[in-house]
């Protein structure tokens, strides 16, 4: 559930920043230089946050692959031929649906 919410917290941040450069490029020539300047910098610091957004979700799913790939290690450690079996039902399904192409 806590993918979910930051997906949609990413989501709104790109969108932010999106239309944050949308309106920088269209108001481009109608506004003045001070004014295209604080277009600016308020779009540089968007750009800046999604990206600082964006580098932590990516640090989080990573941290968060790691511990999977440990529990299912530890799984198959623990239990090793279930492992064998789950990897030979995934070799049956995977020969059935290559051979269909």
């Amino acid at each position: 559930m806590a993918q979910d919410s930051n997906a949609e917290n990413l989501r709104a941040e790109l969108k932010s920043l999106a239309d944050m450069l949308e309106e920088v490029l269209n108001s481009s020539t109608d506004k003045s230089k001070a004014e295209l300047e604080k277009l600016r910098a308020k779009a540089e610091d968007t750009l800046k946050d999604t990206r600082a957004r964006l580098t932590d979700a990516g640090d989080k799913l990573a941290h968060q692959t790691k511990q999977m790939a440990c529990q299912a290690d530890d799984y198959v450690r623990e239990n090793p031929w279930a492992g064998v079996g789950i990897g030979a039902a995934v070799g049956v399904v995977l020969g059935v649906l290559l051979a269909r192409r």
